[in-house]
């Protein structure tokens, strides 16, 4: 029998398969297309997920540095510029990784650690026994799993086949165009890679910029072609169905900033792309017996922001050590319902702020009333650091003992002093496994019953006021120094009684 089944293997659900293999789990990756589409989608990522694949080790290789650069020094929130450099503490990066080059870092990651990924297969149907799900594939193949994931986008086969329903609203108001094209140099301004617009000034890069006609956005990738979207709200809803065209892009522009563009398309194949409306929806369960629901399968919303990797790729974590302890035998009882009750939350705060922006963004001068308000309060750092909070994700706070002021966040970029040196924490969390820091050497024996699942690290810690961390898998922190009492306590909370 197979351990577990993934359906769909985008970034979720190859984040998910090297998980559990990590944690000595057996998954099979399903995929129905025989390639990978290479499909334009996510242009890179946005928020905590940038420090998380650091922590896997996966940040190096995707970029080609050893380590994260400094938080982004300004970002957006609903077509408003958020100058971040106010903050004392800026939570904010940034990783501009193409879609299609992160999936493929992924499945070389996920084909090193010995994961079963089969291209060229689809799900058709599945049913639940009490232990365990016979999947149905189209070829007539039938595959038994003690769990499925469907990590299988926003019209997930595997949700409707499980029976979950996906309530939500559609807006079907809003027209987006979005294309790679080239630009002539003279129409790019020299100093801030923006566009020069005649009669309308610069449209800056890597900024919504709004008018009273609709919105643009210019991204100049460096050493790929640059992206141009637009986004009108038309009198009268269309639903279009015709291959976009650069001419309706063009047409569009000079609609929205009445003026004309000059620009091309790239060599090669380029996107060219038309969306209607805005999706907003989020699974009525993420589980239903053995089938478990990740990243856009679970949820969809407006791209805003960019939060959808951040939100689908930490989805992948939390779920992913909780179910190979439950397919292991050593979870304690009810964590993998922890998996909902910890990751809704965040889906919901992904939502608002989405539907916030999409508001902020809309037509009519009472809209441009309020954003001659918001602008004032983003003035303040107190309300800028919130908004940046909430888009990366630093805000998160899982349920926890009231009494630990760090258990629940995500745990700091912690220095471990010990006599070989100095090991920064994101070297430590490569295979993981629980870890216990301790700069006391007290707590290493109460943890050594469970030292087949935790790792304890001793040494001076740098970066915390904390003597002692016990960190989830996930990188979030379980329990701060405390007594030990409470130390056990949370071992047998988060990783079963001792072997």
């Amino acid at each position: 029998m197979i351990d577990v089944i993934i359906v769909g293997a985008g970034p979720n659900g190859l984040m998910l398969a090297c998980e559990l293999a990590l944690a000595g789990v057996h998954p099979l990756v399903l995929e129905r297309h025989a390639t990978p589409t290479g499909e334009p989608r996510a242009n890179g990522l946005v928020g905590q997920v940038v420090r998380l694949l650091d922590r896997r080790g996966l940040y190096a290789r995707l970029s080609g540095e050893s380590t994260p650069p400094a938080p982004q020094p300004a970002f957006t929130f609903g077509a408003f510029p958020l100058d971040l450099t106010m903050l004392a503490e800026n939570p904010h990066y940034v990783l501009g990784v193409p879609q299609a080059q992160l999936e493929a870092g992924l499945a070389a990651r996920a084909a090193e650690l010995g994961v079963d990924l089969r291209r060229g297969h689809e799900v058709v149907d599945l049913r639940q026994r009490p232990d365990a799900v016979e999947v149905n594939l189209a070829d007539g193949t039938q595959l038994t799993s003690r769990f499925v994931v469907g990590a299988d986008g926003g019209r997930s086969a595997v949700r409707r086949l499980a029976g979950i329903d996906f309530p939500g609203v559609t807006n079907d108001r809003s027209i987006s165009r979005t294309a790679t094209v080239t630009v002539p140099g003279p129409s790019l301004d020299p100093e801030t890679g923006g566009l020069r617009v005649p009669g309308y000034g610069v449209v800056a890069p890597f900024q919504h910029t709004r008018t009273a006609r609709g919105l643009i956005a210019w991204a100049p990738f460096p050493g790929r072609p640059a992206i141009l979207s637009t986004t009108e709200w038309p009198d009268t809803p269309t639903n279009d169905e015709t291959p976009m065209t650069l001419a309706e892009l063009r047409a569009s522009v000079a609609r929205v900033l009445g003026a004309d563009i000059p620009f091309g398309a790239p060599d090669g194949p380029g996107l060219l792309r038309r969306l209607t409306g805005r999706n907003t929806r989020i699974a009525a369960r993420y589980r239903a017996g053995r089938v478990l629901l990740v990243g856009d399968a679970a949820h969809v919303h407006p791209a805003m922001g960019g939060p959808g990797l951040n939100l689908g790729l930490q989805d992948a974590v939390n779920l992913g050590w909780k179910l190979a302890a439950t397919v292991r035998g050593w979870a304690p009882q009810g964590l993998l319902d922890t998996y909902e009750s910890e990751r809704r939350p965040v889906a919901e705060r992904v939502v608002m702020s989405t539907q916030a922006q999409s508001a902020l963004i809309g037509p009519g001068d009472e809209i441009s009333g309020l954003r001659e308000l918001f602008a004032e309060l983003l003035r303040k750092p107190e309300v800028t650091g919130h908004i940046a909070a909430l888009m990366s994700g630093a805000d998160i706070s899982y349920p926890a003992d009231p009494t630990d002021p760090l258990a629940g966040r995500w745990a700091p970029d912690v220095v471990v002093h010990a006599d070989h040196g100095a090991t920064r924490l994101a070297e430590l969390t490569r295979t993981a496994r629980p870890l216990l820091l301790d700069s006391t050497g007290a707590h290493a024996g109460i943890a050594a019953p469970w030292r087949d699942r935790v790792d304890v690290v001793t040494g001076s810690l740098e970066g915390t006021t904390a003597t002692a961390l016990l960190i989830r898998p996930d990188c979030f922190i379980a329990w701060s120094a405390g007594n030990a009492a409470t130390l056990r306590a949370s071992l047998t909370h988060h990783f079963g009684l001792p072997g």
